[in-house]
């Protein structure tokens, strides 16, 4: 009797990458957006002005924006592996800088130097992972993956709010940055560049796909994607939407309170664009595969366009609520197609250097926005004028949206 034996098939490792991708950004992100939850209580302890928190806070996101340049290289040259280990070990000192500090000089090395540092090694190299390993399946698997971030927004904050008050601010700063930095260490164990690395294709595929040029792991280098036209459509439509993202973030519950809100009542706004986020991110994913990303983008702007216009004439929480989740959904969705759209656009060799290049600098916008807001609001006496600002800007960029490519989409390839 003659026996054949044939080689079981390895269980595709994509979906343990997406896993990881997400477990990052949920941490990551969970401690960034309690940073309004901690600040009350740190004000009233220590008597730092709130202006020059809110300043360090503009500074760490403008720098980890700007750092992700580096890290999308380094995913690229490296892996991912070392970077977002070296990036759980400097967040977390970073956190822990903060908990710890007694004068504000403490408090602008740890936030504005260290943190930075940490951060820009989570959602450019996760990203530009996760889309190294799926093709037809991209829009899906980053929808997923940054949908951590979003969740992390509805779940943590609320968390944290109970750890202040159980235990101060800074015993919840540091419990909650020793868990998310240990949690960040164990997924970038997972995490691995390439599909090819061992022994796989994107997607889980069997064999090459003969008919698609995305399959492909080489692509068009960073210096020619910086010369193409392209490129800078992308980069001008995400600086001229970051600027505005971060405003209803920073600004939503003290609008809410404007309008006569409680603040337990206004923290919920901010779980409102926390609930749109994780809806957009999961819908538009995937849509995105099938529409393309274009079609995809230039929705979800339009969404977001509308959604501030709303926010700007609200009056009470009957229009700001679904105007905020109209924001939430509108961002998370368009936020996700990024790096599926630079995928397509430019290839998977080189993802982590574009996208980063990309974020770096338009991401670096999103620290102006809220500095802005506030200037607006001192000058101008109401929240109504910060948002009209953003809605115009969202506006400048759905109109760059449309001069991309038709074709930048995976499934019509």
């Amino acid at each position: 009797m003659i026996f054949s034996v044939s080689a079981i098939p390895r269980a595709f490792h994509g979906w343990r990458i997406v896993g990881a991708a997400f477990t990052v950004l949920f941490v990551v992100y969970g401690i960034q957006f309690s940073f309004g939850t901690f600040v009350g209580d740190v004000v009233e302890e220590t008597g730092w002005p709130e202006t020059r928190l809110q300043l360090i806070f503009a500074i760490y996101i403008g720098l980890y924006s700007a750092l992700s340049a580096i890290t999308g290289w380094l995913t690229d040259r490296w892996g991912p592996r070392p970077v977002v280990a070296s990036g759980a070990i400097l967040l977390t000192s970073g956190y822990l800088l903060w908990a710890t500090a007694n004068s504000l000089v403490v408090v602008a090395i740890g936030m504005a130097i260290v943190a930075p540092l940490g951060m820009s090694c989570s959602w450019v190299p996760c990203n530009a992972t996760v889309v190294r390993w799926f093709v037809a399946r991209r829009g899906l698997a980053t929808a997923i993956a940054t949908s951590g971030g979003s969740l992390a927004n509805i779940i943590v904050p609320p968390i944290a709010a109970l750890l202040v008050g159980a235990y101060g601010w800074r015993v919840a700063i540091i419990g909650m940055s020793i868990f998310g930095g240990v949690c960040m260490m164990l997924s970038s164990f997972v995490l691995e560049r390439d599909p090819e690395n061992v022994g796989q294709l994107p997607d889980g595929a069997q064999t090459t796909r003969t008919n698609s040029a995305q399959n492909d792991p080489s692509g068009v280098s960073p210096a020619e994607a910086w010369r193409s036209v392209n490129y800078w459509k992308i980069f001008g439509m995400y600086a001229l939407t970051f600027l505005a993202v971060f405003i209803p973030f920073v600004h939503g519950v003290q609008f809410a309170q404007s309008l006569g809100a409680s603040l337990q009542t206004a923290s919920t706004v901010i779980s409102a664009i926390g609930i749109g986020g994780l809806i957009g991110r999961l819908f538009m994913g995937p849509v995105s595969d099938r529409i393309g990303r274009k079609s995809a983008v230039t929705l979800a702007l339009s969404i977001e366009t509308l959604a501030f216009i709303g926010m700007a004439f609200s009056n009470g929480l009957w229009l700001l609520y679904p105007s905020a989740a109209a924001f939430g959904f509108a961002y998370g969705g368009g936020v996700v197609v990024f790096p599926p759209l630079v995928a397509d656009l430019f290839g998977r060799a080189h993802a982590g250097a574009i996208v980063g290049r990309i974020f770096a600098t338009a991401g670096t916008m999103s620290a102006i926005g809220p500095y802005a807001a506030q200037l607006l609001h001192d000058a101008l006496g109401a929240y109504r004028w910060p948002f009209l600002f953003a809605g115009l800007a969202n506006a400048c960029a759905l109109l760059l949206a449309t001069r991309l490519p038709g074709s930048a989409n995976t499934s019509n390839r």
